[in-house]
């Protein structure tokens, strides 16, 4: 925005004498103001429009470059809150080296994840519920591994951060019943299915404790992209498949969890959105993967605020400290912030 900011006055500073050219009535005046914008124009203009070219440019592959998530739902935010910043890669030599190894990391995230796509591309290209069922499966091992790393750091007293087992807690209690759908609707008739999503599902725990041990960052990116992916494949599925959902009855399992009396848990994994701002009406299969589809926009959302270190807040400890500014549950000490297991081991050496 600076820099096109700057090309407007630019442009505006080349033209306000022109405008004074033709309507100033001095000879002297004129033929003056008029040399002196004629001295310069071809460079001046060439590398303005170059400029130009290269900003668009530059928003063009941005924009190609980010996932989108959010094109058809979009989650309301609390008021005040600041979007995710990007890493600034020109501030010095260690952030340069810091946005390098997030880029390596999103890389990596991003062949894996391209890597079970296409497995499962292979696998359940005609059969959708089974291929669902083994998605719900990976999707909620993720938050498992967390509270497990979590906890073991809570024993070693390397880390308190009560809103971030509350937030995972409710996250996978909603990729529970997403699950829990999935095996109503039949997608887990099949043996072979049943065994390769929990043998995949093993596997993945313990890929991400290890990866969380390491960098929490990467886990949360990794599973950010697992989360977009199941956003796409359910938004895919109700475009093909909308006019024949409407004409099916939802599980009684789905209109249990979205239009039940206690939706505290279903708030909570929300992180972008208010309490009780969200309330499901399900009326047949069609509205069930809409809500299934949602859930995995907040997951995402989610996913990316975990990415830097300490912002991840539980929606209702925003609404009871008012302003937002206190830590729910305790007071926390700055020791107690650590981000992987180097950094928890080093500050509980120094502190």
């Amino acid at each position: 925005m600076a820099a096109i900011s700057g090309i407007s006055s630019a442009t505006l500073t080349i033209s306000r004498p022109l405008v004074t050219l033709r309507r100033s009535r001095a000879a002297v005046s004129y033929s003056s103001s008029h040399r002196l914008f004629h001295h310069r124009p071809l460079s001046s203009r060439r590398l303005l429009f170059r400029n130009i070219d290269r900003v668009q440019a530059t928003i063009l592959q941005d924009d190609e470059e980010k996932v989108v998530v959010e094109e058809s739902f979009k989650a309301e935010t609390f008021t005040g809150k600041e979007p995710l910043e990007e890493p600034n890669m020109n501030s010095s030599s260690s952030s340069a080296f810091e946005s390098w190894i997030i880029k390596l990391e999103q890389g990596v995230n991003v062949f894996l994840t391209d890597s079970v796509i296409k497995i499962l591309d292979t696998l359940y290209r005609d059969r959708t519920y089974a291929r669902f069922f083994v998605l719900e499966t990976i999707a909620r091992v993720p938050y498992f591994a967390f509270m497990s790393v979590l906890h073991m750091y809570e024993t070693f007293g390397w880390w308190r951060r009560a809103d971030y087992l509350k937030v995972h807690f409710a996250e996978s209690w909603n990729e529970m019943h997403h699950l829990l759908i999935m095996e109503e609707l039949g997608g887990n008739s099949w043996w072979f299915d049943r065994f390769l999503a929990q043998h995949i599902a093993t596997f993945y725990y313990f890929m991400t404790v290890v990866l969380y041990i390491l960098s929490p960052r990467m886990a949360y990116h990794f599973s950010e992209c697992v989360e977009s992916h199941a956003y796409e494949t359910y938004d895919k599925f109700l475009k093909t498949s909308g006019e024949e959902l409407k004409n099916m009855p939802a599980p009684d399992i789905a209109v249990k969890y979205y239009t039940g009396s206690d939706l505290y848990l279903f708030d909570e994994f929300q992180t972008s959105r208010a309490p009780n701002t969200r309330r499901p009406v399900i009326e047949n299969l069609y509205d069930v993967f809409v809500n299934i589809r949602d859930d995995e926009a907040e997951h995402c959302k989610t996913m990316r605020a975990c990415q830097t270190l300490g912002s991840l807040r539980s929606p209702h400890s925003i609404l009871e400290d008012g302003d937002g500014e206190g830590e729910s549950g305790c007071v926390v000490p700055e020791a107690a912030h650590c981000e992987g297991i180097v950094d928890c081991i080093k500050k509980s050496i120094t502190s």
